[in-house]
């Protein structure tokens, strides 16, 4: 397995990409925090599939599964004192931490000229500056172990693929691609990589009025090469991959998981 022994922090994983990814991690073998806002049933959820993942063991402690397989870890990532309470009791809880997954993300549909400062500081809030501080909090971490780490952040074909009615999240995922190429240069001193993965269209439960509507599938269909939406194991997989020792020379990249949309996308 590719990442025994390693702990994994993966931020919003009580459904869609997020729990893929943190399922993914358990079948590597890592121990798994599975970080959740608002939906502690799903992260219920997440968290069985990640012990069934990693082989099951588990025990109580304090009313949580207190298991060398999974963790559930309540905070709003556009809180910086939850991120930081969150990397603080999962390093707490298992000892130490390897590897960060920012998954956490938020979108808001308006025109540009109607968007409110509460929508611009939400959405903000968890894709770029959750990002940035659960990182420093990982890497403040790291540096004192001295040991090395993985960061990979979920981005989206939206850091480089214009987004109409969607400004401020582009404006986010923008800000991250940024970000993650200069804290590759900044971090790589001390063994620690970090990346992107950008998903295309992914079948999960916020495109469920997609899926619904076979007009505007049919049309998403037509720009996607592949012919078909990703499923979030198609996501999890390039994570697992960054995570382990078989990209440790692999720092500062985006990679884009979308079936080639990003490269054949004509607005309709």
């Amino acid at each position: 397995m590719k990442l025994d022994g390693k702990v994994a922090l993966v931020t919003g994983s009580s459904q869609g990409i997020g729990q893929a990814i943190a399922i993914r991690m358990a079948q590597e073998g890592a121990d798994v925090v599975i970080n959740y806002r608002s939906n502690p049933k799903g992260a219920e959820e997440t968290l069985e599939k990640v012990k069934t993942a990693g082989g099951g063991r588990c025990h109580m402690v304090e009313g949580h599964c207190d298991s060398v397989e999974g963790l559930t870890v309540q905070a709003d990532l556009g809180t910086i004192a939850d991120v930081q309470r969150m990397v603080a009791d999962s390093i707490a809880h298992f000892g130490k931490l390897d590897i960060l997954v920012n998954n956490a993300g938020i979108e808001k549909n308006a025109d540009f000229w109607d968007v409110t400062e509460a929508d611009y500081d939400a959405v903000l809030n968890v894709n770029l500056k959750g990002v940035f501080f659960a990182t420093q909090a990982l890497v403040k971490h790291l540096r004192e172990a001295n040991r090395p780490g993985k960061i990979i952040n979920i981005s989206s074909v939206h850091e480089e693929l214009p987004f109409p009615h969607f400004a401020a999240y582009c404006a986010s995922k923008g800000g991250l691609k940024m970000l993650t190429r200069n804290l590759a240069i900044e971090l790589a001193p001390l063994g620690i990589t970090i990346n992107n993965v950008a998903p295309g269209a992914i079948e999960t439960p916020i495109n469920t009025k997609l899926l619904n509507d076979p007009q505007k599938l049919g049309a998403l269909l037509q720009n996607i090469p592949l012919g078909r939406l990703g499923k979030p194991g198609d996501v999890a997989s390039m994570v697992a991959f960054l995570a382990s020792e078989e990209a440790d020379y692999v720092t500062g990249t985006t990679f884009f998981v979308d079936g080639g949309l990003l490269w054949n996308y004509q607005e309709q």
